[in-house]
């Protein structure tokens, strides 16, 4: 290396440290940014350069050191990680808050419940078998069977309205994912220019890793990386996100849980709205699993399945309660009445009103008796009790909704937990520690001033030979 080749290498050195010094500061001052990934400077030493005439066996001494990119220390299988919690935790979290919202809405066990209002129906009819025609017991009875009916209607109503309140945020989600995914591919397309000119997108691609998060947290995303420093998002295994473009879904179906049979809610594509978008997991999946129409297995959407629930138990005490009622006569001796009458142009659980107005619409004895027999109201209040008693229907439905629930809470908890221990080792590796940079920082300054020192060591070489060859004596 010649004189002036070592000024050169020594510049090489201050120009590394300085750096080295740089990504240090940039990273102590993003320690506590949010997604921020912890960079550092990645540096090879530079050869000898060949020459033609050197001297015969003599040693070259290399040019020096190259900072030959700043690299972001993220790892691509954390990341992965990250992403796939993520969105088995978001879909697990919407089940979970589904069926702790229709338990809020049956208050069971409790003096709310349906049950307790079924145990006092049965009660004003054993009162009313043991004082036919008395205008008290009637009036209670009359009063509690229309308690129960409000308390059907009020329960199916509070279930149609969370089911609308879900969709409406599912069609936020959806609003979300759309913006996410053009973010996306607008940083596609900058990291891309950027990586071709040379210059550094470590805080781009900070940006877009965030966003591919989001979208995993909302739609079970996928994301490969491709050679121009671009990436690929899929959704259910067709590309949401390409390069610099990104297509847009949207949501279809039903608009109130009412016409669920007809078209239960679904993810499809913009440009193809025949086409559903099919979902790996993610907050919109776990509302669309919710939102689904019952099913005659009783696999199907929460809501529609407990709003099913409902109406089968108004059409079970109506028709029960009915077919005793009109076998049966008043203590005027009419017979045939009905008790609870079902509108057809609406769900049972809304349709469901009492018929009798009073005592005399009230079949307490059985037909051919007396005035004052009980015998149909008795049978009546046996009604609440038996295998196929709509008390036991009921019950049947609270154990099995209440073991859903559980089961989609104790999912919940694991998926949050192996989601929050794959955000702690992305952490562990990409995050910023200040001991370390610390570290760096008083490494890299030593460096630079120890290349400084080189400077001037052969400044001052430089200067004898130019200024002072020749002056012998001097």
């Amino acid at each position: 290396m010649s004189t002036f080749g070592a000024l050169n290498a020594a510049y090489r050195g201050l120009s590394a440290a300085q750096q080295a010094m740089n990504v240090a500061g940039q990273n102590i001052d993003n320690a506590g940014t949010d997604g921020y990934t912890r960079q550092r400077v990645e540096q090879s030493s530079l050869g000898p350069v060949a020459r033609t005439v050197s001297a015969a066996g003599a040693p070259q001494v290399g040019e020096g050191v190259s900072v030959d990119a700043i690299s972001r220390l993220g790892n691509a299988l954390l990341d992965s990680s990250v992403r796939t919690t993520g969105s088995l935790s978001g879909y697990a979290a919407q089940r979970s808050s589904a069926y702790q919202s229709i338990e809020t809405i049956l208050q069971e066990p409790g003096p709310s419940g349906v049950s307790a209002q079924l145990h006092s129906f049965w009660a004003s009819w054993q009162d009313m078998a043991n004082q036919p025609g008395d205008p008290a017991a009637a009036s209670a009875l009359i009063q509690n069977a229309k308690q129960l009916a409000a308390k059907l209607s009020s329960g199916y109503s509070s279930l149609a309205s969370e089911w609308s309140g879900t969709r409406a945020q599912t069609q936020t989600m959806v609003a979300s994912l759309n913006d996410a995914a053009k973010q996306v591919a607008s940083l596609n397309a900058s990291i891309r220019s950027a990586t071709a000119a040379g210059a550094g997108a470590n805080e781009l691609i900070d940006a877009r890793a965030k966003l591919t998060e989001t979208i995993a947290s909302l739609a079970g995303g996928t994301v490969r990386d491709q050679p121009d420093g671009t990436v690929t998002v899929y959704i259910g295994g067709n590309a949401l996100v390409t390069g610099g473009s990104a297509r847009s879904v949207e949501l279809a179906g039903a608009g109130t849980m009412a016409d669920t049979a007809s078209g239960a809610p679904k993810l499809v594509w913009a440009d193809r709205p025949t086409v559903d978008a099919g979902l790996d997991g993610g907050t919109i999946a776990g509302n669309l699993s919710v939102l689904a129409p019952a099913a005659t297995d009783g696999s199907g959407g929460a809501f529609a399945e407990a709003a099913a629930r409902y109406s089968d138990l108004a059409s079970s005490i109506a028709q029960q309660v009915n077919a005793l009622h009109a076998g049966g006569q008043t203590t005027a001796g009419t017979r045939g009445l009905g008790f609870f009458r079902l509108d057809p142009s609406l769900p049972p659980a809304l349709g469901l009103s009492v018929v009798p107005q009073d005592a005399s619409g009230i079949s307490a004895g059985s037909a051919g008796s007396g005035a004052f027999d009980g015998s149909t109201a008795d049978a009546i209040a046996q009604l609440g009790t038996g295998i196929s008693s709509p008390d036991s229907q009921w019950t049947a439905f609270v154990t099995t909704l209440g073991s859903a629930s559980q089961a989609a809470r104790q999912q919940e908890t694991t998926t949050t937990t192996a989601a929050a221990q794959a955000k702690t080792a992305q952490s562990s590796g990409a995050s910023v520690s200040l001991d370390e940079e610390s570290m760096h920082l008083l490494e890299a300054q030593h460096a630079y001033q120890a290349a400084a020192r080189v400077m001037s060591a052969v400044d001052q070489a430089l200067d004898t030979l130019i200024n002072h060859t020749g002056t012998v004596g001097l």
